[in-house]
């Protein structure tokens, strides 16, 4: 009778895996050997494994590089990453090395920017898609791109106001997109995204305000489904309307020459995951193609905007079982030595799975457990997984520790669980390392992060003091004493 934790995962899914292996019943990922890991920086543990974010981007612009000579497409590829989706610094660095463009979001977005440019790690020619609703700093901020002669500054209207806006903050001539206000899925809560201008506006949008304004010059059509690039006749029906509003657009605004197709490539969930991504982008490329031919339009250069597939796959967090209680005959909880709220909060705030997997003894029995954290909150736990809507482990043993790891989790967690700052119950960030390679392939670490302490938490919250903020607050009052 096979009862072993590694007979249950063989006879589940198909496994080992591409980044997933077992040597000596434990878990490797992407070669390293996370036990070691555990034994040199302990756990809990989040780290960032950079060579995944240089792969997917590769393989993303060899997809489509194939998809357009297979069907003669004669534009253009650009390949942007979206920062919201981890703005830190080594994160950027990596994506950056493969010759692409990125996408922003907000003011402080811009700053990244600037400092990115100031290092030589992007140009004027590098492509800054400027998306999300635009007031004040961030008007401010692009302005001093287009001042600085950032040719490829590209801000993306996303409501009549903006354009203004911008024309009044620069003297300078520059380009521009237009979002789409895509409708929904039949099942969301609302009829129509709230981000964007609607289909049957956008070209009187641009007859009226555009068309004779010698300052500024439409290049980008930009279309997003919220639910992300998947074969679903919602997601088909969406692109042919907007194929059709480019067409319509193209024949009154010849320097339109670019379709921007958004983000939401899907990323690794489960073991058992599957999605096509060379067929998806064929027939993206072939629909794109034949509605051009057809209309007698020049075919648009495509970008995309690709944030969870560039740096999603490339994190991972681990954990150590702490204790396990038995709260009745059916309920084992196997307690974490950390929260998922804090540092996984899309477990929680949109219900999201992530490939999770025992690290160590894959050689014992299993059970059925529940995933708790250590906050006192009823929803910080993680209940569901691809087998059979259950969590299945190695038995406990209090003399006998057992690690789990959570990963492709790179995307958002950080940011959307406010790294650096306070955290549930003071539950205090994990340390976080970097994972590269050199270039002869071995493996090297480095701290990031180190877990928080008590004294970071409290001055945040007033009881200690900040010795930097002290000085600067005792030289401001000096200054104005001798004013």
């Amino acid at each position: 009778m096979k009862t072993k934790y590694v007979d249950l995962i063989e006879q589940t899914y198909d496994f080992p895996q591409e980044e997933f292996a077992l040597k000596d019943n434990q878990l490797f990922f992407h070669g390293i050997d996370l036990q070691a890991l555990i034994h040199h920086y302990g756990a809990p543990l989040k780290f960032t494994y950079l060579p995944k974010i240089s792969d997917n981007i590769n393989r993303a612009k060899d997809w489509f590089s194939s998809a357009m000579k297979k069907n003669n497409y004669s534009g253009k590829y650009h390949y942007c990453y979206c920062t919201k989706s981890s703005h830190f610094k080594h994160v950027l660095n990596e994506a950056l090395k493969n010759d692409i463009h990125i996408e922003t979001s907000s003011a402080f977005d811009i700053d990244i920017v600037k400092h990115l440019k100031a290092e030589g790690k992007i140009t004027d020619d590098t492509f800054v898609i400027c998306n999300g609703f635009k007031r004040d700093q961030y008007v401010r901020n692009i302005a001093d791109l287009v001042n600085g002669g950032h040719s490829n500054c590209l801000p993306v209207i996303d409501n009549y106001e903006e354009l203004n806006l911008l024309t009044s903050a620069t003297d300078k001539k520059f380009k521009i997109g237009i979002r789409i206000a895509a409708e929904e899925e039949p099942k969301f809560e609302f009829y129509t995204s709230r981000l964007g201008i609607g289909y049957k506006n956008i070209v009187p949008f641009f007859n009226k305000n555009i068309k004779d304004n010698d300052q500024v010059e439409l290049k980008m059509l930009h279309f997003f489904i919220n639910t992300g690039i998947r074969d679903t006749a919602y997601y088909w029906n969406e692109l042919v309307k907007c194929l059709t509003l480019y067409i319509n657009l193209k024949k009154v605004c010849p320097t339109l020459d670019s379709l921007n197709i958004g983000g939401g490539f899907p990323i690794k969930n489960s073991l058992a995951f599957e999605y096509d991504y060379q067929y998806m982008i064929n027939e993206i490329i072939n629909q794109i193609k034949n509605a051009c031919d057809e209309a007698g339009v020049a075919v648009p250069h495509i970008f995309t905007e690709f944030g969870s597939f560039t740096v999603g796959e490339s994190g991972g967090a681990i954990y150590e079982i702490l204790y396990q209680k038995q709260q009745n005959d059916r309920e084992k909880w196997n307690m974490i030595n950390s929260s998922f709220i804090t540092t996984m909060p899309d477990t929680w705030a949109i219900n999201k799975r992530f490939v999770m997997l025992a690290i160590n003894r894959w050689n014992e029995e299993y059970e059925r457990v529940l995933l708790g954290g250590l906050t006192c909150d009823s929803d910080d736990y993680y209940n569901s997984e691809q087998h059979l809507n259950a969590i299945y482990l190695p038995k406990y043993k209090k003399d006998k520790p057992l690690y789990i790891g959570f990963f492709n989790t790179g995307a958002y967690q950080e940011t959307i669980g406010g790294y650096g700052g306070l955290q549930h119950c003071l539950i205090p960030q994990p340390k976080h390392i970097i994972i590269q390679r050199d270039p002869d392939g071995e493996i090297t670490t480095q701290v990031f992060s180190e877990q928080q302490t008590s004294q970071q938490l409290l001055s945040i919250l007033g009881y200690t003091e900040n010795k930097q903020e002290t000085l600067i607050n005792s030289v401001l009052a000096s200054t104005q004493t001798l004013s």
